[in-house]
Protein backbone atom coordinates (compact mmCIF):
# COMPACT_ATOMS: atom_id res chain seq x y z
CA UNK A 1 0.00 0.00 0.00
CA UNK A 2 1.16 3.54 -0.78
CA UNK A 3 1.51 6.13 1.94
CA UNK A 4 -1.91 7.61 2.65
CA UNK A 5 -3.77 4.61 1.25
CA UNK A 6 -6.26 2.88 3.52
CA UNK A 7 -8.25 -0.35 3.47
CA UNK A 8 -11.28 -1.52 5.46
CA UNK A 9 -11.73 -5.26 5.90
CA UNK A 10 -15.06 -6.46 7.33
CA UNK A 11 -15.12 -10.01 8.69
CA UNK A 12 -18.70 -11.13 9.24
CA UNK A 13 -19.76 -14.12 11.31
CA UNK A 14 -22.21 -15.27 13.94
CA UNK A 15 -21.31 -16.41 17.45
CA UNK A 16 -18.74 -19.20 17.52
CA UNK A 17 -17.41 -18.68 14.00
CA UNK A 18 -13.95 -17.77 15.27
CA UNK A 19 -13.92 -13.98 14.98
CA UNK A 20 -12.06 -13.39 18.26
CA UNK A 21 -9.66 -16.28 17.64
CA UNK A 22 -8.75 -14.80 14.27
CA UNK A 23 -8.32 -11.35 15.81
CA UNK A 24 -5.96 -12.53 18.56
CA UNK A 25 -3.93 -14.73 16.23
CA UNK A 26 -3.69 -11.89 13.72
CA UNK A 27 -2.44 -9.64 16.52
CA UNK A 28 0.38 -12.04 17.33
CA UNK A 29 1.25 -12.68 13.67
CA UNK A 30 1.31 -8.98 12.71
CA UNK A 31 3.45 -8.15 15.74
CA UNK A 32 5.87 -10.77 14.48
CA UNK A 33 6.05 -8.87 11.19
CA UNK A 34 7.08 -5.74 13.06
CA UNK A 35 3.82 -3.87 12.38
CA UNK A 36 2.25 -1.31 14.69
CA UNK A 37 -0.96 -3.21 15.47
CA UNK A 38 -3.57 -3.08 18.23
CA UNK A 39 -6.53 -5.18 19.34
CA UNK A 40 -9.56 -2.93 19.87
CA UNK A 41 -12.91 -3.62 21.48
CA UNK A 42 -15.54 -1.61 23.33
CA UNK A 43 -16.09 -4.36 25.90
CA UNK A 44 -13.63 -4.40 28.80
CA UNK A 45 -14.15 -8.11 29.53
CA UNK A 46 -12.45 -9.55 26.39
CA UNK A 47 -9.54 -7.14 26.79
CA UNK A 48 -9.03 -8.24 30.40
CA UNK A 49 -9.23 -11.96 29.60
CA UNK A 50 -6.92 -11.88 26.57
CA UNK A 51 -4.38 -9.70 28.37
CA UNK A 52 -4.28 -12.19 31.22
CA UNK A 53 -3.78 -15.11 28.83
CA UNK A 54 -0.85 -13.36 27.10
CA UNK A 55 0.95 -12.43 30.30
CA UNK A 56 4.04 -14.53 30.82
CA UNK A 57 4.96 -14.26 27.15
CA UNK A 58 5.85 -10.57 27.49
CA UNK A 59 5.86 -7.89 30.18
CA UNK A 60 2.58 -6.72 31.67
CA UNK A 61 3.13 -3.21 30.31
CA UNK A 62 3.81 -4.51 26.81
CA UNK A 63 0.67 -6.67 26.86
CA UNK A 64 -1.53 -3.86 28.17
CA UNK A 65 -0.30 -1.56 25.43
CA UNK A 66 -1.61 -3.93 22.75
CA UNK A 67 -5.24 -3.69 23.87
CA UNK A 68 -7.31 -0.55 23.42
CA UNK A 69 -10.85 0.60 24.03
CA UNK A 70 -12.82 1.92 21.08
CA UNK A 71 -13.16 5.13 23.11
CA UNK A 72 -9.46 5.84 22.47
CA UNK A 73 -9.40 7.19 18.93
CA UNK A 74 -11.10 10.59 18.91
CA UNK A 75 -7.73 12.23 19.73
CA UNK A 76 -5.49 9.96 17.64
CA UNK A 77 -3.60 11.41 14.67
CA UNK A 78 -4.42 9.97 11.21
CA UNK A 79 -2.48 6.83 10.22
CA UNK A 80 -0.99 6.40 13.70
CA UNK A 81 -1.21 2.60 13.38
CA UNK A 82 -0.58 0.08 10.65
CA UNK A 83 -3.48 -2.20 11.59
CA UNK A 84 -6.39 -1.98 14.04
CA UNK A 85 -8.19 -5.26 14.76
CA UNK A 86 -11.65 -4.25 15.96
CA UNK A 87 -13.38 -7.16 17.67
CA UNK A 88 -17.09 -6.99 18.54
CA UNK A 89 -17.34 -4.09 16.08
CA UNK A 90 -21.14 -4.21 16.31
CA UNK A 91 -20.73 -2.59 19.75
CA UNK A 92 -19.14 0.59 18.36
CA UNK A 93 -21.00 3.82 19.15
CA UNK A 94 -20.94 7.43 18.01
CA UNK A 95 -19.77 9.49 20.98
CA UNK A 96 -16.97 8.35 23.29
CA UNK A 97 -16.13 9.06 26.91
CA UNK A 98 -17.89 8.62 30.24
CA UNK A 99 -20.35 11.41 29.43
CA UNK A 100 -20.77 10.26 25.81
CA UNK A 101 -19.75 13.66 24.48
CA UNK A 102 -16.35 13.08 22.86
CA UNK A 103 -15.55 12.52 19.21
CA UNK A 104 -17.95 12.15 16.32
CA UNK A 105 -18.18 8.50 15.26
CA UNK A 106 -16.02 5.60 16.44
CA UNK A 107 -16.17 3.84 13.08
CA UNK A 108 -14.82 6.90 11.27
CA UNK A 109 -12.22 7.58 13.95
CA UNK A 110 -10.84 4.04 13.71
CA UNK A 111 -10.72 4.09 9.91
CA UNK A 112 -8.79 7.35 9.94
CA UNK A 113 -6.37 6.23 12.69
CA UNK A 114 -4.76 3.41 10.70
CA UNK A 115 -3.82 2.13 7.28
CA UNK A 116 -5.82 -1.09 7.58
CA UNK A 117 -8.84 -1.41 9.83
CA UNK A 118 -10.33 -4.88 10.34
CA UNK A 119 -13.87 -4.94 11.70
CA UNK A 120 -15.19 -8.23 13.12
CA UNK A 121 -18.95 -7.76 13.21
CA UNK A 122 -22.25 -9.59 13.73
CA UNK A 123 -25.39 -7.51 13.24
CA UNK A 124 -27.41 -9.91 15.40
CA UNK A 125 -25.27 -9.02 18.44
CA UNK A 126 -26.29 -5.37 18.64
CA UNK A 127 -27.62 -5.26 22.21
CA UNK A 128 -27.75 -1.61 23.31
CA UNK A 129 -29.55 1.48 22.07
CA UNK A 130 -26.22 3.16 21.25
CA UNK A 131 -24.71 0.34 19.15
CA UNK A 132 -24.11 1.43 15.55
CA UNK A 133 -21.54 -1.05 14.23
CA UNK A 134 -23.63 -2.78 11.60
CA UNK A 135 -21.95 -3.98 8.44
CA UNK A 136 -23.96 -1.42 6.45
CA UNK A 137 -22.81 1.41 8.73
CA UNK A 138 -19.16 0.36 8.49
CA UNK A 139 -19.43 0.12 4.74
CA UNK A 140 -21.13 3.53 4.52
CA UNK A 141 -18.47 5.23 6.66
CA UNK A 142 -15.70 3.72 4.56
CA UNK A 143 -17.33 4.83 1.31
CA UNK A 144 -17.84 8.36 2.69
CA UNK A 145 -14.10 8.58 3.26
CA UNK A 146 -13.30 6.98 -0.09
CA UNK A 147 -11.77 3.92 1.55
CA UNK A 148 -12.08 0.60 -0.30
CA UNK A 149 -13.91 -2.17 1.55
CA UNK A 150 -13.40 -5.91 1.36
CA UNK A 151 -15.74 -8.35 3.10
CA UNK A 152 -15.27 -11.93 4.28
CA UNK A 153 -18.03 -14.20 5.59
CA UNK A 154 -17.19 -16.81 8.25
CA UNK A 155 -19.48 -19.84 8.32
CA UNK A 156 -17.77 -22.70 10.19
CA UNK A 157 -19.11 -23.23 13.72
CA UNK A 158 -16.62 -23.89 16.53
CA UNK A 159 -18.93 -23.28 19.48
CA UNK A 160 -22.21 -24.95 20.49
CA UNK A 161 -20.71 -28.41 19.79
CA UNK A 162 -20.31 -27.33 16.17
CA UNK A 163 -24.08 -27.29 15.71
CA UNK A 164 -25.30 -24.76 13.17
CA UNK A 165 -28.74 -26.29 13.78
CA UNK A 166 -28.66 -25.05 17.38
CA UNK A 167 -27.98 -21.49 16.22
CA UNK A 168 -30.78 -21.74 13.67
CA UNK A 169 -33.09 -23.03 16.42
CA UNK A 170 -32.12 -20.13 18.72
CA UNK A 171 -33.00 -17.61 16.00
CA UNK A 172 -36.29 -19.38 15.40
CA UNK A 173 -37.39 -19.81 19.02
CA UNK A 174 -36.48 -16.20 19.86
CA UNK A 175 -38.41 -14.96 16.85
CA UNK A 176 -35.36 -13.38 15.25
CA UNK A 177 -36.14 -15.01 11.91
CA UNK A 178 -39.28 -16.33 10.25
CA UNK A 179 -37.54 -19.60 9.42
CA UNK A 180 -38.99 -22.82 10.77
CA UNK A 181 -37.16 -24.66 13.54
CA UNK A 182 -34.51 -27.05 12.20
CA UNK A 183 -34.33 -30.77 12.87
CA UNK A 184 -32.33 -31.21 16.09
CA UNK A 185 -32.51 -35.00 16.17
CA UNK A 186 -28.75 -35.31 15.62
CA UNK A 187 -27.75 -32.25 17.68
CA UNK A 188 -25.17 -33.15 20.34
CA UNK A 189 -25.28 -29.79 22.09
CA UNK A 190 -26.66 -30.07 25.62
CA UNK A 191 -29.85 -27.98 25.89
CA UNK A 192 -31.94 -28.09 29.06
CA UNK A 193 -34.88 -26.07 30.33
CA UNK A 194 -35.05 -26.36 34.13
CA UNK A 195 -37.84 -25.67 36.58
CA UNK A 196 -36.02 -23.60 39.20
CA UNK A 197 -33.08 -21.20 39.49
CA UNK A 198 -31.60 -23.46 42.17
CA UNK A 199 -31.53 -26.37 39.74
CA UNK A 200 -29.83 -24.16 37.17
CA UNK A 201 -27.21 -23.03 39.68
CA UNK A 202 -26.52 -26.58 40.87
CA UNK A 203 -26.01 -27.82 37.31
CA UNK A 204 -23.45 -25.09 36.63
CA UNK A 205 -21.69 -25.71 39.94
CA UNK A 206 -21.39 -29.41 39.09
CA UNK A 207 -20.10 -28.87 35.55
CA UNK A 208 -17.68 -26.19 36.73
CA UNK A 209 -15.83 -28.55 39.08
CA UNK A 210 -13.77 -30.15 36.31
CA UNK A 211 -12.10 -27.11 34.71
CA UNK A 212 -13.68 -23.83 35.91
CA UNK A 213 -15.28 -23.14 32.52
CA UNK A 214 -18.97 -22.92 33.38
CA UNK A 215 -20.86 -19.82 34.50
CA UNK A 216 -24.29 -18.34 35.22
CA UNK A 217 -25.67 -15.48 33.12
CA UNK A 218 -28.88 -13.46 33.32
CA UNK A 219 -30.78 -10.74 31.58
CA UNK A 220 -30.20 -7.43 33.36
CA UNK A 221 -33.55 -7.34 35.18
CA UNK A 222 -32.28 -7.07 38.76
CA UNK A 223 -30.66 -3.97 40.32
CA UNK A 224 -26.97 -4.07 41.24
CA UNK A 225 -27.41 -3.30 44.95
CA UNK A 226 -24.32 -5.28 46.05
CA UNK A 227 -22.18 -2.64 44.36
CA UNK A 228 -22.77 -0.34 47.34
CA UNK A 229 -23.77 -2.95 49.93
CA UNK A 230 -21.44 -5.96 49.95
CA UNK A 231 -23.77 -7.87 52.29
CA UNK A 232 -26.71 -7.69 49.87
CA UNK A 233 -27.68 -10.13 47.12
CA UNK A 234 -28.80 -8.82 43.76
CA UNK A 235 -30.74 -11.75 42.32
CA UNK A 236 -33.05 -13.57 44.71
CA UNK A 237 -36.05 -15.78 44.13
CA UNK A 238 -38.58 -16.13 46.97
CA UNK A 239 -39.42 -19.70 48.06
CA UNK A 240 -36.04 -20.90 46.79
CA UNK A 241 -32.49 -20.95 48.18
CA UNK A 242 -31.19 -18.92 45.22
CA UNK A 243 -29.42 -15.73 46.34
CA UNK A 244 -26.52 -14.47 44.22
CA UNK A 245 -24.70 -11.29 43.27
CA UNK A 246 -23.87 -9.76 39.95
CA UNK A 247 -20.21 -10.08 39.00
CA UNK A 248 -17.53 -7.35 38.81
CA UNK A 249 -17.61 -6.71 42.57
CA UNK A 250 -14.37 -8.56 43.30
CA UNK A 251 -13.03 -10.03 40.05
CA UNK A 252 -13.52 -7.09 37.72
CA UNK A 253 -13.65 -7.67 33.97
CA UNK A 254 -11.73 -10.94 34.33
CA UNK A 255 -14.74 -12.47 36.07
CA UNK A 256 -15.26 -15.25 33.56
CA UNK A 257 -11.89 -16.87 34.32
CA UNK A 258 -11.54 -16.00 38.02
CA UNK A 259 -11.32 -19.13 40.24
CA UNK A 260 -14.35 -18.43 42.46
CA UNK A 261 -16.60 -16.34 40.22
CA UNK A 262 -18.92 -19.26 39.50
CA UNK A 263 -20.66 -17.96 42.63
CA UNK A 264 -21.58 -14.76 40.78
CA UNK A 265 -23.91 -14.06 37.86
CA UNK A 266 -22.70 -12.43 34.66
CA UNK A 267 -24.63 -10.29 32.20
CA UNK A 268 -24.37 -9.20 28.59
CA UNK A 269 -21.80 -6.52 29.45
CA UNK A 270 -19.30 -8.98 30.92
CA UNK A 271 -19.67 -12.04 28.69
CA UNK A 272 -20.06 -10.76 25.13
CA UNK A 273 -17.08 -11.89 23.07
CA UNK A 274 -16.18 -14.67 25.50
CA UNK A 275 -16.99 -18.37 25.82
CA UNK A 276 -16.86 -21.34 28.16
CA UNK A 277 -18.09 -24.92 28.30
CA UNK A 278 -21.54 -24.69 29.93
CA UNK A 279 -23.68 -21.66 30.68
CA UNK A 280 -26.82 -21.36 32.74
CA UNK A 281 -29.00 -18.53 31.44
CA UNK A 282 -31.75 -16.88 33.46
CA UNK A 283 -34.32 -15.36 31.11
CA UNK A 284 -35.85 -12.56 33.13
CA UNK A 285 -39.14 -10.66 32.94
CA UNK A 286 -37.88 -8.54 30.01
CA UNK A 287 -38.99 -11.44 27.80
CA UNK A 288 -42.51 -12.79 28.31
CA UNK A 289 -45.24 -14.55 26.37
CA UNK A 290 -48.33 -12.64 25.29
CA UNK A 291 -51.07 -14.25 23.22
CA UNK A 292 -48.84 -17.22 22.55
CA UNK A 293 -45.83 -15.28 21.23
CA UNK A 294 -42.70 -13.81 22.80
CA UNK A 295 -42.73 -10.11 23.60
CA UNK A 296 -39.84 -7.96 24.75
CA UNK A 297 -40.60 -5.95 27.87
CA UNK A 298 -38.06 -3.12 28.08
CA UNK A 299 -39.82 -1.61 31.10
CA UNK A 300 -38.79 -4.72 33.09
CA UNK A 301 -35.07 -4.06 32.71
CA UNK A 302 -33.25 -2.88 35.86
CA UNK A 303 -32.68 0.87 36.12
CA UNK A 304 -28.93 0.20 36.54
CA UNK A 305 -28.79 -1.22 33.02
CA UNK A 306 -27.97 1.44 30.44
CA UNK A 307 -28.51 -0.82 27.42
CA UNK A 308 -31.86 0.72 26.57
CA UNK A 309 -31.04 4.27 27.61
CA UNK A 310 -32.79 6.42 25.03
CA UNK A 311 -35.76 4.08 24.62
CA UNK A 312 -38.24 6.17 26.62
CA UNK A 313 -37.37 9.36 24.75
CA UNK A 314 -37.63 7.56 21.43
CA UNK A 315 -40.91 5.94 22.49
CA UNK A 316 -42.50 9.37 22.95
CA UNK A 317 -41.34 10.44 19.50
CA UNK A 318 -41.63 7.26 17.45
CA UNK A 319 -43.96 4.97 19.39
CA UNK A 320 -44.21 1.50 17.81
CA UNK A 321 -40.90 1.91 15.95
CA UNK A 322 -39.05 2.48 19.23
CA UNK A 323 -40.76 -0.45 20.90
CA UNK A 324 -39.90 -2.74 17.99
CA UNK A 325 -36.24 -1.69 18.22
CA UNK A 326 -36.15 -2.36 21.98
CA UNK A 327 -37.81 -5.72 21.44
CA UNK A 328 -35.12 -6.69 18.92
CA UNK A 329 -32.31 -5.63 21.28
CA UNK A 330 -33.78 -7.76 24.07
CA UNK A 331 -33.99 -10.81 21.78
CA UNK A 332 -30.43 -10.17 20.54
CA UNK A 333 -29.27 -10.04 24.16
CA UNK A 334 -30.66 -13.47 24.97
CA UNK A 335 -29.34 -14.86 21.68
CA UNK A 336 -25.89 -13.68 22.74
CA UNK A 337 -26.22 -15.10 26.27
CA UNK A 338 -27.44 -18.45 24.91
CA UNK A 339 -24.54 -18.85 22.46
CA UNK A 340 -21.54 -18.57 24.83
CA UNK A 341 -21.28 -22.30 25.52
CA UNK A 342 -19.02 -24.76 23.74
CA UNK A 343 -20.87 -27.80 25.08
CA UNK A 344 -24.21 -26.76 26.55
CA UNK A 345 -26.75 -24.11 27.55
CA UNK A 346 -29.19 -24.55 30.43
CA UNK A 347 -32.16 -22.21 30.75
CA UNK A 348 -34.42 -21.03 33.54
CA UNK A 349 -37.28 -18.64 32.71
CA UNK A 350 -39.02 -16.38 35.23
CA UNK A 351 -42.13 -16.60 33.04
CA UNK A 352 -43.31 -20.25 32.96
CA UNK A 353 -44.96 -19.58 29.61
CA UNK A 354 -41.55 -18.76 28.09
CA UNK A 355 -40.17 -22.05 29.45
CA UNK A 356 -43.10 -23.95 27.96
CA UNK A 357 -42.62 -22.25 24.59
CA UNK A 358 -38.93 -23.21 24.53
CA UNK A 359 -39.61 -26.78 25.64
CA UNK A 360 -42.32 -27.26 23.05
CA UNK A 361 -39.98 -25.93 20.36
CA UNK A 362 -37.32 -28.48 21.39
CA UNK A 363 -39.81 -31.31 21.19
CA UNK A 364 -41.16 -30.09 17.84
CA UNK A 365 -37.57 -29.98 16.56
CA UNK A 366 -37.02 -33.64 17.54
CA UNK A 367 -34.30 -32.79 20.04
CA UNK A 368 -33.11 -36.04 21.64
CA UNK A 369 -31.14 -34.52 24.52
CA UNK A 370 -32.20 -33.32 27.92
CA UNK A 371 -35.38 -31.19 27.65
CA UNK A 372 -38.13 -31.91 30.14
CA UNK A 373 -40.61 -33.89 28.05
CA UNK A 374 -43.16 -34.38 30.78
CA UNK A 375 -45.45 -31.68 29.34
CA UNK A 376 -45.42 -33.06 25.79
Amino acid sequence: MKKGDRLVLVIKGGPGTGKSVIAINALVALLGEGLNVRYVTKNAAPRAVYQQKLRGRMTTAAVSNLFMSSDSFHTVEPDSYDVLLVDEAHRLVEKSGFYKNLGENQITEIIQSCRVSVFFSDDSQLVTWRDIGTVDEIRSNAETHKTPVEEIQLSAQFRCAGSTEYLTWIDSVLGLTSNQSPDLSSCEYDIRVVDSPSELRNLIFDFNKSNNRSRLLAGYCWPWISRSDSTAFDIEFPQTDFSMKWNLTSDGSGWIIAPNSVHEVGCIHTCQGLEGDYFGVIIGPDLEVENGVLEGKPENRALHDKSLQGFKKSLRAKGPEARARADRLIRNTYRTLMTRGMLGTFIYCTDPAVAELIRSSLVASNYQGEPDRSFA
